[in-house]
């Protein structure tokens, strides 16, 4: 594991095992913040946000923007390579982020570097939509109102 800094405080610690808890999903600075809260060691989000820094810089974890560039997530990597083998979805309802191993999307991501010449970064390819579970709910609301009678 790369080494951060000569010191290491408690909330470091916290900061780092609640990514490593997480690593699975994404996490916000604010669901760090409550986390620590939560751990009897509350810190200000400016010292979260410099963390957060210090790790991308290591390649400890990754950073995905969100919301047009107002928000992040941030996800833990244990292994570097891990998340350059997939896609991203971003569901623009829900905020879910999902990982998604396709051969469709690794055949566009092979012809764009074969014929294009341009070699696209998996880990940093995020697909916005709507995910299955937002598109249900967005029918049945749809149905609902379809059945309403306006005059």
């Amino acid at each position: 594991m790369a080494r951060l800094t000569n010191y290491n405080t408690r909330q470091r610690e916290l900061i780092l095992e609640y990514l490593r808890i997480n690593k699975d999903g994404h996490v916000t600075a604010n669901q760090i913040v409550q986390y620590l809260k939560e751990n009897d060691t509350p810190v200000g989000k400016s010292t979260v946000y410099r963390y957060l820094d210090l790790l991308l810089e290591k390649d400890m974890i990754r950073k995905y923007t969100l919301e047009n560039g107002k928000r992040a997530c941030y996800q833990y990597i244990d292994d570097v390579e891990r998340c350059k083998h997939h896609f991203h979805l971003k569901c623009v309802k829900c905020g879910e982020l999902f990982h998604v191993t396709c051969e469709v999307l690794d055949n566009v991501k092979n012809h764009i570097l074969t014929d294009h010449g341009f070699l696209i970064d998996s880990s940093r390819t995020v697909y916005y939509g709507i995910c299955r579970e937002c598109q249900e709910k967005l029918q049945i609301k749809e149905k609902k109102t379809d059945g309403k009678n306006i005059n």
